[in-house]
């Protein structure tokens, strides 16, 4: 058996998507999750290790480390895509925000990189699903916007750091996905916003994952998913 991969944030969306392709093709995977959703469970039908994590805190971030190394000996890779979208609100205590958005993108990547570094393997991969907002930044989600450079950052350090036995890389997603409450007028307002005017869905996510994993020459790079957003 092949040593897994660990998919942070494997529960919905991008991080569902990549985790069911990559059980699909046999690999092993341990996902983490939030809260208990149905899709867990049928992960775990599959073969899946699920660990339930809150990357929100010091203490749940260390109490998953010392889960996934009770799990497993070694690590093919690990994709961090746990991920809040919290934006500035008018009520919002901002320097609770700003920290939680650290938090989660930015400070639990390095801890888990930090301290699963012994788990890797010789050719292993690290990568970090980080947003096209990292190089544009955002009117709404500010703190948001500089977890996610943080993280990039985070890739070009853990590159130089880790290599030549792991690769280490980002995938800057913007719109891929909408969500099932998203009204028509937002979404056509959303498409506009690039040169190809489409929302490809997940697929467009686990090909970038597939490509990373299966390459031998790309570290410390941002694989970029915008259809054309940045030069509209």
């Amino acid at each position: 058996m092949t040593a897994p991969i660990l998919i942070t944030g494997g529960a919905q969306r991008l991080g569902l998507a990549i985790a069911q392709d990559l059980l699909s093709n046999n690999h092993s995977v341990i996902i983490t999750y939030r809260t208990k959703k149905p899709s867990v469970d049928e992960l775990i039908e599959l073969g899946a290790i699920a660990i339930q994590a809150d990357f929100a805190t010091d203490e749940g971030i260390q109490n998953f480390i010392y889960s996934l190394k009770l799990s497993t000996p070694s690590l093919r890779a690990i994709i961090h895509n746990a991920s809040d979208w919290d934006s500035e609100k008018s009520d919002s205590n901002l320097s609770e925000l700003f920290t939680k958005m650290m938090q989660v993108h930015a400070s639990a990547p390095y801890q888990i990189n930090m301290s699963c570094e012994s788990l890797l393997e010789q050719k292993s991969d690290i990568i970090h699903m980080t947003d096209y907002v990292q190089d544009k930044g955002s009117k709404k989600h500010i703190a948001y916007a500089a977890s996610k450079a943080a993280l990039h950052n985070l890739t070009l350090s853990f590159a130089a750091k880790l290599a030549p036995h792991t690769k280490v890389n980002s995938i800057a997603p913007s719109l891929l996905m909408f969500n099932e409450d998203d009204s028509e007028s937002y979404k056509n307002k959303a498409l506009a916003k690039s040169l190809l005017e489409t929302c490809p869905g997940a697929i467009e996510a686990v090909k970038a994952v597939n490509y990373v994993l299966n390459s031998e020459y790309i570290t410390g790079q941002v694989i970029h998913l915008n259809g054309g957003r940045h030069l509209k």
